[in-house]
């Protein structure tokens, strides 16, 4: 019996390429298995513990391009003001004499001459307030925390650079 090409002959099998991830039958090495095994995700029954939820809001609030801050380094801190309906952003200069924590509640303690008076401010870095960060000059210090740097007046405030960061 003569078939025509558009007939599909019902004995002949269809060979697939078997889908990305999968290994064919007969063919799986142990270490197909694992790979396999540790590529396919976790069967989620739709609810999420209280700690996976924080973690997954904080994941999604924290900023990307932030630069590499040390303590004793000069920063330009871009600061978000809220003036009635307008907004602007205004520049903080200063030196960094204190870094705190970590993740999305990372602080960096800034401390600047105004006036003649010192002033400092402290920032959390993934706030909606702060607009912008860049480092101006990268400080050489020897301490994790500059208060020292309360005590002294003048020149005497001033942190040697550091050119290989």
């Amino acid at each position: 019996m003569a078939t025509d090409s558009n007939e599909v002959n019902d004995s002949s099998e269809v060979l697939e390429a078997p889908e990305e991830g999968t290994v064919p039958a007969g063919t799986a090495t142990a270490e197909a298995k694992t790979a396999v095994a540790t590529a396919a995700p976790k069967p989620t029954t739709g609810k999420m513990s209280a700690y996976e939820m924080i973690r997954a809001f904080e994941a999604g609030q924290l900023k990307s391009g932030l630069p590499e801050i040390y303590v004793g380094d000069t920063v330009k801190v871009g600061v978000r003001i809220r003036e009635g309906t307008k907004e602007r952003v205004q520049p903080y200069e200063g030196v960094v004499i204190a870094k705190r924590h970590g993740g999305m509640n990372e602080t960096i303690t800034v401390r600047r001459i105004f006036q003649g008076i010192g002033v400092e401010r402290v920032f959390m870095l993934h706030s909606p307030q702060v607009a912008s960060v860049t480092v101006e000059r990268r400080g050489k210090v020897r301490r994790a925390k500059l208060f020292y740097l309360r005590d002294r007046v003048g020149k005497a405030t001033r942190v040697k650079q550091r050119f290989d960061r």
